[in-house]
């Protein structure tokens, strides 16, 4: 027996995968809304599972993010990639904090 899955459920697999992937690329509403030739509000609505998309929209929107559209819908897919995203912002920002203050340390300690 398959999986079934309810409409709302469908809707906020959609929401999560649109924002992990907005989020991915650094992009506002704003610039994704602009790509898909939509109001902002509406894309706002979408991210928030309370609109749904056409199926002209849906293929825009994954072309728009690189990505096939059955990768939209898979709820598995999301909390793995959101955390990478996280990770690779984090372990970044850690080297530039690290770099900064080993360089504020050689200033201070090891220069004449």
């Amino acid at each position: 027996m398959a999986n079934r899955i309810d409409g709302q459920t469908l809707k906020n697999i959609l929401s999560t995968n649109i924002k992990c992937l907005r989020s991915r690329r650094e992009w506002s509403q704003v610039k994704l809304a602009r790509e898909l030739d939509i109001s902002t509000n509406f894309l706002a609505d979408i991210e928030t599972g309370k609109s749904w998309v056409s199926v002209s929209t849906l293929v825009k929107l994954a072309n728009i993010l690189d990505v096939d559209v059955f990768e939209l819908f898979k709820p598995e897919e999301t909390a793995k990639d959101e955390t990478q995203a996280i990770m690779t912002r984090l372990v970044q920002d850690i080297s530039i904090t690290l770099n900064q203050t080993l360089g504020n340390v050689s200033k201070q300690y090891l220069l004449p």
